[in-house]
């Protein structure tokens, strides 16, 4: 370590932004020998923990019981009435600490890391501005996630539509809500308030969740139907107006017109990186960072999380956080850096197996590439496919069950790729996939893997059945 660098800085490292990604970043990096600030605007634990993965899921999760259920004799006639949405409301409200940041602040303080609340730009190389100070630092690490993108409709940015944030923290059930976007907040979102009583219209321009294999915003359009909601695919808003009475009217190309109490806007996210300063560091707005997520030109300046565009989920930002935070103290105390292709260092994973799980009903859990990608990326592939309700657990987990698997098989290398799952509880499944392509396991020895029985688990021995089967 550079003693006199050490000594001539406000700290060692300044993250900006306190969410689950940068209280990563700043935990994995602190030590004796290094003092680590955190800067934030808003509440630390960030969007995560107040606006989008707790309080959506606790929306969520009420109905999934109810339906859950009512699949199953016995428990179906127990089970009367409508969700309670006070109810449901106020359990949202426990898991965000009713919007109050102040045990996290304390865990940040315990962790021997600085606080700093403001909004952080850089102002030039390990400098960092919040409001009247300047703060200087042998590195930075942006963390500021990312922000909801808004369609260029007329009428839309006038209409006070709500986004992902109004969505989950809202005191009052909507009557009727319209859903712009089939991605994983409009599609979740329009399960959570279909449980709650609410007349939902869910509009999108293609397939819900499309980037997926297409059986899953098949099954997942008509789970939504079943519920009442009313689908629509393939559709494009043209104007969209908030009336005198405070209904909001979305036109769609062929003029047809949809009107409900409440406009949900979810077509996305990009990088938050407004305002940070980079062109003052001379860094372009769309980051470019190695595995350790130091940013492009630069030997000081990391970028972890959504902001960097790697991987816009939470848990693989956490990942890239504990490599980056790790590989910063590394470089600190002037130790080896391990950045090889799945060392200690580098966040190699999010090039092969990113899990993702949409929280709808069923669920979709998925890792990998699509059979799509793998066929673009020009991989000797096979994939097989299985019903999971043929799956003896699934049939004792419910009446009825619908679900669907799938796996992508690199030939060339005998090991998976990919792996999709659909159905009801389907999302601890994806973690026995991404160990599979992690470890590339060959399907050989995955056959010895054997499943507990009987359990929805046992899919896997199904699939690995079929691909034998299929191979003559």
């Amino acid at each position: 370590m550079d003693t006199a660098e050490h000594t001539s800085t406000d700290y060692d490292l300044i993250v900006i932004g306190a969410g689950p990604v940068g209280e990563n970043v700043a935990d994995y990096a602190v030590g004796p020998n290094v003092r680590v600030a955190i800067v934030e605007a808003e509440l630390v634990g960030g969007e995560c923990s107040y606006w989008a993965c707790m309080p959506s899921k606790a929306l969520l999760r009420s109905g999934h019981a109810i339906r859950a259920a009512g699949r199953l004799p016995g428990a179906r006639e127990a089970v009367t009435g409508e969700l309670n949405a006070a109810a449901v409301l106020a359990r949202r409200d426990a898991f965000t600490n009713n919007w109050d940041d102040s045990g996290q602040a304390e865990w940040v303080g315990a962790e021997g890391i600085d606080l700093i609340r403001g909004f952080g730009e850089l102002v030039g190389r390990g400098r960092v501005r919040v409001g009247e100070r300047t703060l200087t630092a042998r590195a930075v690490a942006l963390a500021t996630g990312s922000v909801p993108t808004l369609p260029d409709v007329p009428g839309l940015a006038e209409s006070r539509a709500w986004g992902t944030r109004e969505v989950t923290s809202t005191e009052e059930v909507p009557q009727s809500l319209i859903v712009l976007g089939g991605g994983v907040a409009g599609t979740e979102m329009a399960f959570a308030f279909a449980a709650l009583g609410t007349s939902v219209t869910l509009l999108s321009r293609g397939a819900l969740l499309g980037r997926e294999e297409p059986f899953v915003g098949a099954m997942l359009a008509a789970a939504l139907a079943a519920e009442g909601v009313d689908v629509r695919i393939g559709v494009a808003p043209v104007r969209v107006d908030r009336g005198a009475d405070g209904n909001v009217s979305v036109e769609l190309a062929g003029g047809t017109t949809v009107r409900a109490a409440e406009l949900l806007v979810a077509t996305g996210r990009r990088p938050a990186t407004t305002g940070l300063g980079l062109e003052r560091v001379g860094v372009d707005a769309q980051l470019t960072v190695d595995d350790t997520m130091l940013v492009a030109g630069t030997d000081w300046l990391y970028a972890v999380g959504d902001v960097n565009g790697r991987a816009l989920l939470t848990h693989q930002g956490k990942y890239q956080a504990r490599a980056a935070g790790e590989a910063i103290a590394a470089r600190f105390a002037g130790d080896g850096v391990r950045d090889g292709a799945w060392g200690a260092h580098a966040a190699t994973a999010d090039h092969v197996a990113v899990p993702r799980v949409v929280f709808s009903d069923p669920e979709v859990a998925a890792v990998g590439l699509t059979e799509a990608q793998a066929r673009e990326a020009d991989l000797d592939l096979r994939t097989v496919e299985y019903d999971i309700g043929q799956v003896a657990g699934a049939k004792l987990h419910a009446d009825g069950y619908v679900g669907r698997a799938k796996l992508v098989v690199d030939e060339a290398r005998g090991v998976i790729v990919g792996a999709t799952f659909v159905g009801q509880d389907v999302a601890d499944l994806v973690h026995a996939a991404t160990i599979a392509i992690v470890g590339e396991v060959p399907m050989e020895r995955l056959w010895h893997a054997v499943p507990a029985y009987p359990t929805i688990s046992e899919v896997w021995l199904r699939l690995l059945e079929t691909y034998r089967s299929e191979a003559g």
